[in-house]
Formats: C-alpha cells, sequence, structure tokens
C-alpha cells in the first residue's frame, strides 16, 4: 500500500496514489470498490467505526463539483465485525449516472471512485500479466529461460528415473513448484472465459508472451501453453503426471531463471511425480492419495474443452485433444479416489478429498463435445453425488481440502440440458449458495467464506458461481452476494486494499506481495489474485512469518481476520496463479456484460515490437509529440503556438537534452505550461541494428541508459513519466519487455504519415520538403482519418534544414481542428478509462 514504486534506484510516482478517508484512519472508514460501479448494478458500500456510533442517513457527492447528488435515509445497520464496533450497509444502487463520486457519512468521506460502464474494461486482460510472469521454460517477463532440464520420473515402476521433457506450464505461486490440480483447472478456465466472454480479450503479445501482437487473443496464447505442457504431462493413454518438484523447492528466495536446488545429484533436473493413486512422499511425510480421478478428471475436461475452443486457432493442434480426453475420462473411472500432491519434509500439501466433481466436469465436457448420451448420464450420476462443493458452508477446511474451489461441471452439464434436467442441476447451485448467504447475511461485507488460507480463491469461486446460477435461472437472490464478494475483492473489505496486484492503478492495492521477483528485483507482480485474509488463529499460530515492515493495516487487525501487505506474511500476501487465472472468467463476463450492453470499450493499437503506437480510433483526437536530442530551435516557438491554441503536447527528451543548461529554460517553460515530459534515452543509443533488429546493446546496458534518463529528468522535478519513445524511433519485443519490467511503456508514433521526417536535410536521399510532410498528413486524414493519433515531430533539426516543419504548425493546427479534430494530451489519449 505504499504510494511510490522504487525504479532501479529512480523514484517515480506512477498513478499509484492511494485514495485514503479524509478522518483519522482507524476512526471510522467508508469503503468501496474501488475500480468502481457498473452504472445498472447494484452498489453497496460500507461505513464502519472502531466506536460505537449511530448512522440514520449518507449522501453520495459529485467528485468534481463537490455538490450533492443523492441522499438516503436507509443506511442497514450490521453491527460489530472484526475490528469494527459499528457497521452499516450503504445502498446507492437507484443512482445510476456515470461520473466520479464520493460518500460523505457524517463528517467521514469515501475515496472517489467511478460509475461507468467502463469500470471492469480490460481487466481480465490484466490478469493475464501474471500469468505471463509464471511462465515456465521460457518465462517472457525475465526474457529468460528456467528449468530446461525437467525432470525425471518417480513412481512409475516401469519408468522409474527416466527422463521426461515436461519443460513448460505454470510456476504455481511464489515457490517453483508445479502441479496437474492446479494448472489444468487454469487451463480449463482460461478457455471457458474466452468460449463465453470471447470480446472481453485483446491481443498485445505473442505465443511467447513477449510484446507484439499475433492475430491471436492472449487468453488463448496463455491457455495454449498450459494445454502444451498437460500434453507432456500425459505421454500415453496409461501416463498421467501429477507435479513438478516437492518442498525441497521451499530454501529461500531466488529467481526461476537462478533457481539452484538440487533434488538428486544424480539426475538433471525436478522430480516428475506420476499420478498413481499410492501414498507418495519421498521424505518424512506421504499424503493420502486413494486413486487416480482427481487428476485425470481435470485432464479430461481440459482437453474436451481446449479440442473446441483452440481449434479455430490452431488447425491440426487439437486433432489429438477428443482422444486424450476420452483416455483421461476412462482412466478415471478404471482408479476412483483422489491423487493428492506429495510432501516432502513438512507436512504441507493439496490435500485434495474429493473428485467426483472433476469427473462429471469430465463427462459433462465430453458430452458437450460428442453428444454421447453415456456421457450425459454419467455426469447426472456425479453432480448428483456432489451437489454442493464441500468447504461451502464450513467454519475451516485443510488446505485445498476441496478442490477446484468453483464446481464448473454444474454449469457445464446445466448448459447443455433442457427443462427439468437443468433445473434440477442449477439448483444444486442454489443450495450452496443459500449456505453462503446464511452465513454472510448478518455482517457488514456479507462474507459467508471462512478466512482459511487461499481465502480470495474462494471468494472467487462463490462470486463466480452467483454469476453461473443467475446466468441459468435468471433468479435475482444472490445478486446482492455476489455484488458483495466482488465488491470485497478490489476494495470494499476491512482494510480497504484491492486483492489483485496493480488493479486498480490509482487504488490501494498490495505493493508488497510474497514473491522472489518483488522482493529481489523490485518486479511486481502485476494481474496477481493474492492469498487473502486468514482467521487470527491462523495468522497467530504459523511458523516463518516475520514482517519485513511496519505493518500498514494493524489498526484493521483482529482475532476474527488479518491482513498483511508484506513479502513475509506469506499466508495472506502470496499471489497465485490458479486463483487469478480463475477471476479472469468472473471479470470477463463483467466486461461481456457491458459490451452486450453497448458498451464499446477503447482499444489501443501496437506495432510488431508491442509499443502502442495509436490511441483508441472512436474519437478524434490527436497527440503532438516532439522528441529532442541535440537541436531545439524550433522549442520557443512550438510552445508560443501550443500555449495561444490552448494544446497540451508531450516532448520526449533524452539525457544529453535535459543535461544541456541551455535548453533548461526550455524545460522549465514546457512543464510550467503542463506538457508531458518523458525520456528518448540517455545518449540516444542505437538499440537494434536498421536490418535485422539485432539487439546492439545488453539488458544491463539498456537499463543504465533508461535509468540515466530518468535521473537528469527527476532533477527537473519530473516524476510522473511512464511513457518512453525509443531512440530514432527503433526498437524490438525484448526492449519493450525490458522496459515493462521497469514498469515503463514503450510508446512510439502512429505510421502512415511523414511528420516524424522533418530532421532531414537536403543532403540526404530520404529528404522530405515541409509542404511534403504536410500534404502527407492531410492526405492520410483524407483517406484513413487521424483519429487516436501520436503525430510526432522534432523541437529543432541541423541548420542545413532551413525549410522547418515546425513553422507550419499553426497552419496544421488550425486545419486539423476545421477537421473536426481535438487536440488531446498523451495521458488522456493514452487511457483506456473515460
Amino acid at each position: 500500500m505504499k504510494k511510490y514504486v522504487v525504479l532501479l534506484g529512480v523514484i517515480l510516482i506512477i498513478s499509484c496514489v492511494q485514495n485514503r478517508t479524509t478522518e483519522k484512519s482507524g476512526v471510522a472508514v467508508v469503503r468501496i470498490n474501488q475500480l468502481g460501479y457498473l452504472p445498472e448494478s447494484i452498489k453497496v458500500a460500507v461505513f464502519a467505526e472502531k466506536e460505537a456510533t449511530s448512522v440514520n442517513s449518507f449522501s453520495l457527492y459529485d467528485a468534481e463539483t463537490d455538490k450533492e447528488v443523492y441522499v438516503s435515509s436507509t443506511p442497514e445497520s450490521k453491527g460489530a465485525y472484526g475490528p469494527f464496533t459499528s457497521a452499516y450497509r450503504l445502498n446507492f444502487s437507484e443512482y445510476r449516472t456515470p461520473g466520479t463520486y464520493y460518500l460523505k457519512v457524517n463528517s467521514t468521506q469515501s475515496p472517489v471512485f467511478r460509475i461507468n460502464a467502463d469500470v471492469y474494461d480490460h481487466s481480465a486482460d490484466f490478469l493475464l500479466e501474471y500469468m505471463r510472469q509464471q511462465r515456465c521454460g521460457y518465462n517472457p517477463f525475465l526474457t529468460d529461460s528456467c528449468h530446461l532440464d525437467d525432470g525425471y520420473i518417480l513412481y512409475n515402476p516401469e519408468r522409474e528415473g527416466e527422463r521426461i521433457d515436461v519443460t513448460g506450464g505454470w510456476h504455481d505461486a511464489t515457490d517453483y513448484l508445479q502441479y496437474t490440480a492446479t494448472s489444468a483447472n487454469a487451463v480449463f478456465q482460461l478457455l471457458l472465459s474466452y468460449r463465453d466472454n470471447p470480446e472481453a480479450f485483446g491481443d498485445a503479445h505473442r505465443a511467447n508472451g513477449l510484446p507484439g501482437p499475433n492475430g491471436i487473443p492472449d487468453i488463448i496464447d496463455e491457455a495454449k501453453w498450459g494445454m502444451d505442457w498437460l500434453k507432456k504431462m500425459n505421454p500415453s493413454p496409461t501416463e498421467f503426471y501429477n507435479q513438478i518438484a516437492d518442498d525441497r523447492d521451499h530454501v529461500g528466495y531466488r529467481l526461476p531463471n537462478e533457481d539452484s536446488v538440487v533434488y538428486d545429484p544424480k539426475r538433471k533436473g525436478r522430480p516428475v511425480y506420476l499420478a498413481s493413486g499410492e501414498k507418495q512422499g519421498v521424505l518424512q511425510y506421504k499424503n493420502r492419495s486413494t486413486g487416480v480421478a482427481s487428476t485425470a478428471g481435470k485432464y479430461a475436461s481440459a482437453f474436451a474443452l481446449g479440442a473446441s475452443v483452440l481449434n479455430d486457432f490452431y488447425p491440426g493442434y487439437t486433432d489429438d485433444l477428443p482422444k486424450r480426453a476420452k483416455d483421461a475420462y476412462d482412466f478415471g473411472e478404471k482408479n476412483p479416489g483422489v491423487s493428492q500432491t506429495a510432501p516432502g519434509s513438512a507436512p504441507y500439501f493439496y490435500e485434495e478429498d474429493n473428485w467426483m466433481d472433476d469427473m462429471e466436469l469430465a463427462a459433462s465436457s465430453l458430452y458437450k463435445l460428442t453428444q454421447d448420451e453415456n456421457y450425459k448420464q454419467k455426469a447426472l450420476h456425479y453432480a448428483s453425488e456432489e451437489k454442493i462443493t464441500p468447504w461451502i458452508g464450513r467454519d475451516t477446511v485443510v488446505h485445498y481440502q476441496y478442490y477446484p474451489f468453483l464446481n464448473a461441471g454444474h454449469n457445464e452439464l446445466a448448459t447443455a440440458l433442457k427443462s427439468q434436467e437443468k433445473e434440477t442441476v442449477a439448483s444444486y447451485y442454489d443450495m450452496g449458495l443459500r449456505l453462503l448467504h446464511e452465513r454472510g447475511k448478518d455482517n457488514p461485507f456479507y462474507m459467508g467464506v471462512p478466512f482459511v488460507w487461499c481465502s480470495n480463491n474462494l471468494v472467487t469461486a462463490a462470486v463466480t458461481q452467483c454469476k453461473l446460477y443467475h446466468q441459468l435461472t435468471g433468479d435475482d437472490t444472490y445478486l446482492e452476494m455476489e455484488a458483495a464478494l466482488r465488491d470485497w475483492l478490489f476494495g470494499c473489505n476491512i482494510w480497504g486494499t484491492s486483492m489483485v496486484v496493480g488493479l486498480p492503478k490509482n487504488g490501494d492495492y498490495p505493493v508488497d506481495p510474497h514473491s522472489s521477483l518483488n522482493h529481489l528485483e523490485g518486479y511486481q507482480t502485476y494481474g496477481g489474485l493474492i492469498d487473502g485474509p486468514v482467521y487470527g488463529s491462523i495468522a497467530n499460530s504459523l511458523i516463518g512469518v516475520e514482517l519485513h515492515d511496519e505493518d500498514e493495516y494493524a489498526e484493521f487487525q483482529s482475532d476474527l481476520v488479518v491482513y498483511q501487505d508484506d513479502v513475509g506474511s506469506f499466508s495472506t500476501n502470496e499471489p497465485t496463479m490458479d486463483g487469478t487465472a480463475c477471476l479472469v472468467y468472473y471479470l470477463s463476463s463483467l466486461e461481456n456484460a457491458s459490451i452486450t450492453g453497448g458498451h464499446r470499450k477503447k482499444q489501443y493499437t501496437y506495432d510488431q515490437s508491442g509499443a502502442i503506437i495509436r490511441g483508441d480510433k472512436s474519437e478524434r483526437k490527436i497527440n503532438l509529440m516532439f522528441s529532442g536530442d541535440e537541436y531545439a530551435d524550433g522549442g520557443e516557438e512550438i510552445l508560443k503556438v501550443l500555449e495561444k491554441h490552448g494544446i497540451k503536447a508531450s516532448f520526449f527528451f533524452t539525457g544529453n537534452f535535459y543535461r544541456n543548461k541551455k535548453f533548461a529554460p526550455l524545460i522549465e517553460k514546457a512543464k510550467d505550461q503542463g506538457h508531458y515530459l518523458g525520456a528518448h534515452s540517455d545518449k540516444h543509443l542505437l538499440y537494434n541494428d536498421w536490418e535485422e533488429k539485432k539487439r546492439l546493446v545488453s539488458q544491463e546496458e539498456f537499463k543504465a541508459d533508461l535509468k540515466a534518463n530518468y535521473e537528469e529528468m527527476e532533477k527537473y522535478g519530473i516524476k510522473d513519466a511512464p511513457y518512453f519513445l525509443p531512440p530514432y524511433e527503433w526498437n524490438d519485443e525484448i526492449i519493450t519487455q525490458w522496459a515493462d519490467q521497469m514498469e515503463i511503456a514503450v510508446i512510439n508514433y502512429t505510421p502512415g504519415t511523414l511528420s516524424h521526417a522533418d530532421y532531414t536535410t537536403p543532403k540526404m536521399d530520404n529528404y522530405r520538403s515541409t509542404d511534403r510532410i504536410m500534404q502527407s498528413i492531410l492526405t492520410f486524414e483524407e483517406k484513413e482519418g487521424l483519429n487516436g493519433f501520436m503525430l510526432l515531430s522534432h523541437i529543432g533539426t541541423e541548420s542545413d534544414r532551413t525549410d522547418k516543419f515546425y513553422s507550419r504548425l499553426v497552419e496544421l493546427i488550425t486545419t486539423l481542428k476545421e477537421r473536426g479534430y481535438e487536440f488531446d494530451t498523451l495521458e488522456s489519449l493514452l487511457s483506456l478509462k473515460d
């Protein structure tokens, strides 16, 4: 919850200033969903105070005008909860006007929030950032590889010790273990998200996870990455591997590409455990495995759904998936029971005790794929055997005892049925939701989920079950509970913080997650859903929890429940891959609902390096960009024209430029006038060869160069500068990713005109006159339009060029205004929110 990020020693304020109550912290608070509220949705905030108090009304204010726009005299008292003595639910659902607001209860004011159809736009894609960061094999975030020697086989008598290539997939969390249970579930959830809500997803990354669109939605790329691994872990119809590595992995913080753990000095790589149904554990502790159906069922459902969803994108790739799905299902039928993960020197493992839900999902998915009535009857049988996911309604469960936390099988089966059969299966969801409702209805946050490890995963499962039940039946009974569970994840909770790292960017969210990448290198785990709060009894009994910093939420901790934003709080603050993947479905469904309702989501345009090259094309808005390294002869004239026309432009200068004292007055003037001032490299290095784009700098050289640029900017007090224009406007996807590691977004000019050619001189082969440059802009505008354009030219040129394009700036501005264009700030043009 800190208010800044540290970027290689340079402190940059990057849109992370947090909203806090205006009252003394801990006395009285108003908790809201920081992402905001859809106009038509249920909108409830929570007022809570540590002292007994009476609340008779509350007001909603327009944050732009500070005018009261709505008053309610019906706050709902909920009594004491956690650290609070008094708490009230504040329902303002009937107010639907889009805008920016805050709530006020007595003298206590909430953070500012938005009501708009776009509040969940791009949120599902944002979570994929964490999925890419968790990739094993080639890791695009680190632009390096790890665990390429995986692995050697255990618990398969016919292949004991044999090498098997299972490199790939995702690391489970901060540790680098990999489990089929969580990974197959993640693959299924990603595929389900795209199948049901395809419009929610964009294309900004390649198949290998590096920046740059490839014509395939990023979520499909990610699902296939997981599917590739599942295929490797299933080398034959009777081999279903369950796990890579064990708790020997837990030897401290380290990056995955620097993993030094040796499991067996005689063998390369990590152990790969067969799902054999026998009790496993090579060291002191053993699990309680009884069969293979829990694992085989997860394989079968992922393969079956992949056969239909992936086929449109990878013809031929899916040819073997139907057979794999059937083989996995048959193997599960022959080997009923659970295949738990294997412990080692500690008694901690995923203690999955249920498997009927996995076989129901497998049979339901196969029924949809094949229309074979036998699968339908089997699915109905398994569904009746586990109507309610067993964690629901309980006060506590052991770690991953009932997994997956969401029974997606009920939805897959019900959506394939008609009339009474459909109603029967849908009613199973109702049974569980009724239990959650009864547990949560009397507390201010409507929280009926037990605060065990990974409680946020349970919240995600519960809110998704609410959504699926409503979609199946139209029954509104649990809509308020759904809203409360959703809002809990994004700040309407005891601590007033989002449970997703980086979401929303202007909110209060985890900044010290339990992560090696964060702890060792300062890399943030953006998009990761953290484990979430745990009972005070759990928090106070764990061995090894040692906070690295003062607990910023200390005043909100209680015997009931604890959450700490600290790298040492591994039970509450560790992002998890499967929880993140599961939340993608729910967020994508919210985006889809807005789109179905007529909302148009804003989109960027990217080049092949992954640089943003254009804002949204739906509005006639343009940003004027100027770059500079050696020359600034047009600076004064440009600033004068911009000020006269009321335009805020963006200026990208090198460290050379910022260091040059003769340019200091110009830089100060541009800053005072409110223009965006950004980085353009320190020494104006050429990062990539012109022909093949071969990189000419190492990562260390690149980071040092960019850091030096920002250090010069810091001397002018420039702190909020998240966009970077590469020197010569030339870079590849690795440069873009290296910048992303530094939390800097690479942008470039919008191609199509010759505006950037104003640096050329008559002696150059590529010389372009001012007339030709101007004509190129106006001709392109007539043919294709300039909506969302970032129009780049230079703040100065060599003296050999006497035909200065900046002398035509007034003409350019006047002409484009006459054609209906508005000159926008860079920040506004590149914001995906209204």
